[in-house]
């Protein structure tokens, strides 16, 4: 079984965007939507994802936090564009830049459409204890808030979001979200 073990932050600032060293178009749809995770009915989320001339099928149990069991297949692309036209309730869709700092690989996921205007750092990690660096440009920790897990974006877009949820993510750092 795998295990990702990952944080999630807000950005403080732009200042990551001088360290890209690769970015990619990503598009993915879930299988089993959040509805069926909120009222527990499913134990995963089960995502199709394309970037590229690459594609996966992804299964994540629905834990809250920083640890949670992962698996993921490749996928023949035709089959992964089917199933995202056809079996998905939605697409979501991001830009993700690659920035290493020290040896760690941070992936800023810059979100499109309904979801403009997100932007959100991940790093993996070998341990949940693990300590690694934190750039000025990293701000607010939302590894815990659902709200930002890409499954919930589908549902609940971040153009839908209150003022309250708005207020909440500009509360990091620089107020950027």
């Amino acid at each position: 079984m795998g295990i990702e073990i990952e944080r999630k932050f807000l950005l403080a600032n732009d200042d990551w965007r001088a360290a890209v060293t690769q970015s990619k178009h990503i598009a993915q749809g879930y299988l089993v939507n959040v509805r069926a995770l909120r009222e527990g009915t499913a134990r995963a989320s089960v995502r199709v994802r394309i970037s590229g001339e690459q594609s996966w099928l992804n299964i994540k149990s629905v834990e809250l936090g920083i640890a949670r069991a992962e698996y993921e297949l490749p996928l023949p692309l035709a089959d992964a564009q089917s199933m995202l036209a056809t079996l998905c309730d939605g697409v979501l869709e991001k830009t993700r830049h690659h920035v290493d700092i020290d040896g760690w690989l941070f992936e800023i996921d810059e979100f499109l459409g309904d979801n403009h205007g997100l932007l959100v750092a991940e790093i993996e990690l070998p341990a949940t204890d693990a300590v690694f660096p934190r750039p000025a440009w990293l701000g607010r920790e939302v590894s815990n808030l659902a709200r930002y897990y890409n499954v919930n974006l589908i549902e609940h877009p971040f153009a839908q979001w209150s003022d309250a949820e708005r207020d909440a993510a500009d509360a990091s750092p620089g107020g950027q979200a």
